[in-house]
């Protein structure tokens, strides 16, 4: 083989007589090649890198799976699951997890201020109006476990919300694009609206902007506390013991009031629990009155009934004067109980007799809202592996159940976000189509000019005949000229692709629409050995494909071939 390719390389780098026309032929399949290996690199890189930041982005808006009440909900829109549930500190010390944490969503809409405008009247004059605007966005509540990297590389302005204090934050971070949209800045009080049995009005504090370039979920994320979202949901149950305004033959009514839950519930005034939601008494001594409240909700797509996490009111009662005495309180002229109040809140009062003066003084219950979250956010650590993953911990949790009896799901970023991930996988279709084309017309035109090198040197394959040489020797000085054409445009074609990578990955040169794209740049991503599989393919593929033009050779008469001009 050795003197094949000394010879072959001789020939490749002598101008001979037939120059005029070989190598213009040569270095058009050169520049072939080049644009083939530009090309393929280019394509590889941006789709790699397309796919690799619209992933990382979406799952960094939510995770690689979540887990919630078993049913046909959307992660936005799913039941409430209890949070102390045992399998959150084993997935903690799963090796094939990143981090697990507690999260819970609630529709909002955002109003902006009011602001000046102009719109153009029918004459084409402007008119000076003044408008709010009004967006919808989900408020996503998060505790102190939530992994914040995401959100700290994005973040253009502000801080992150304080999630980890005691009291409950009204701190929320948005997006670029709804500050805009809404003309939010940092520290603005932002009006909200949520929908509930009756519409609710919040402020929140604009604590910390965000820009990912992903505006889809950019104009719909809007991260907060997730004390706010389990109270906005009302999730669990709250309840008081309220002192009805009538008497019922000289006896006061005390009345369960219950917010939150399905509306089912059941009471324990100190006798176990039963439908009884208020008791009648005329206080004769000191007491106090402990009120249990649960309801029932259906969990799952067995609609089993399961008590959920009850919550505790009182009442305490004082006594002043002859206790024994009847308790005909005086009414005012609406025919409610006359109250003498000791404090703004309502809940601690008197009334008052002749005899006797009862105090009032209630106690609320804590609620148990905080004790329920919409589910559980989960990050594998490696990406590849996702789908057995979720499959694995899928198997774990059905048959594992649950200690409060909710029969739970599992789903993946793949099947939350379905029509995402289908489009980025059919990318891979367009790669492979390109790929082929590019190395097809490189093949098409180095087999061009191979065969014009073989008419250059009739002359060369009949003398070569004719000193002995059998027809693969000769073959192979020439498939060593098409391995010199196919590795000059190689040479060339990687130095200019990994040069336009680099600098579009370091200066971020082409733009992109991202109401289309999802992203405001062209992202590049390629390791060493894309590149090095790339042209490993390339040159063995090239190579072998001149294997069949080169069997011209073994048409050529020696003798023929030397009269040949």
């Amino acid at each position: 083989m050795a003197h094949e390719y000394f010879i072959a390389k001789k020939i490749f780098l002598k101008e001979t007589e037939g120059k005029k026309v070989s190598r213009p032929i040569v270095r058009i399949s050169m520049i072939s090649i080049a644009l083939a290996i530009v090309v393929n690199l280019l394509t590889i890189a941006v789709v790699i890198g397309f796919q690799k930041e619209v992933r990382e982005k979406i799952t960094g808006f939510s995770s690689h799976s979540y887990i919630m009440i078993n049913g046909e909900g959307s992660i936005y829109e799913s039941e409430p699951i209890r949070k102390d549930q045992a399998f959150f500190e084993s997935l903690k010390s799963n090796p094939n997890i990143d981090f697990v944490h507690p999260v819970a969503f609630k529709p909002v809409l955002l109003q902006s201020e009011k602001r000046k405008g102009t719109i153009k009247t029918a004459a084409g004059k402007d008119s000076a109006v003044v408008r709010q605007d009004v967006q919808g966005a989900v408020l996503k509540g998060v505790d102190s476990t939530f992994d914040w990297r995401f959100f700290k590389e994005y973040l253009i302005k502000g801080k992150l919300p304080m999630v980890n204090t005691e009291q409950i934050s009204n701190e929320i971070l948005i997006s670029q694009k709804l500050a805009t949209d809404l003309d939010f800045k940092i520290g603005d009080s932002v009006r909200s609206y949520f929908a509930k049995n009756t519409s609710v009005m919040r402020y929140f504090t604009v604590a910390g902007i965000y820009h990912t370039g992903l505006a889809e979920f950019d104009k719909k994320i809007v991260v907060g506390d997730l004390r706010q979202v389990q109270l906005l949901n009302d999730w669990g149950i709250q309840a008081s013991i309220e002192v009805l305004d009538t008497l019922s033959n000289g006896y006061v009514a005390l009345k369960a009031n219950v917010q939150g839950g399905n509306g089912v519930y059941d009471y324990d005034w100190g006798k176990g629990y039963g439908s009884v939601h208020g008791i009648k008494i005329c206080p004769s001594f000191d007491t106090t009155f402990r009120l249990i409240v649960r309801d029932y909700m259906p969990i799952g797509s067995y609609q089993t009934k399961q008590k959920i996490q009850p919550d505790t009111a009182y009442i305490s009662i004082k006594v002043i004067g002859d206790g024994r005495t009847a308790c005909t309180f005086p009414m005012d002229d609406f025919g409610n109980l006359k109250r003498n109040f000791s404090d703004k809140s309502g809940l601690n009062f008197s009334l008052k007799t002749t005899e006797k003066e009862v105090f009032f003084k209630s106690k609320p219950g804590k609620g148990s809202a905080d004790k329920y979250i919409g589910g559980f956010e989960i990050n594998f650590k490696d990406w590849e592996k996702i789908d057995a993953d979720v499959v694995e911990l899928q198997e774990e949790l059905i048959f594992k159940n649950t200690e409060h009896g909710e029969l739970v799901q599992v789903t993946s970023i793949k099947e939350n976000q379905e029509e995402i991930f289908l489009w980025l996988d059919f990318l891979d279709i367009n790669v492979l189509i390109i790929l082929v084309l590019m190395v097809l017309i490189g093949i098409i035109n180095v087999g061009a000019a191979l065969l014009v090198l073989i008419l250059v040197k009739t002359q060369f394959i009949g003398m070569m005949k004719a000193m002995g040489s059998v027809n693969w020797q000769i073959r192979k000085i020439f498939l060593c000229q098409a391995f010199f054409i196919i590795g000059k445009g190689m040479i060339w074609g990687n130095v200019i692709g990994i040069g336009i990578c680099f600098l579009q990955a370091k200066f971020g040169i082409l733009s992109l629409n991202p109401e289309v794209y999802y992203l405001d740049k062209v992202p590049i991503d390629i390791t060493w050995w894309h590149i090095l599989l790339l042209n490993i393919a390339t040159l063995i593929i090239c190579l072998v494909a001149m294997v069949g033009p080169s069997a011209l050779i073994s048409r050529v008469n020696p003798t023929k071939a030397i009269k040949f001009q």
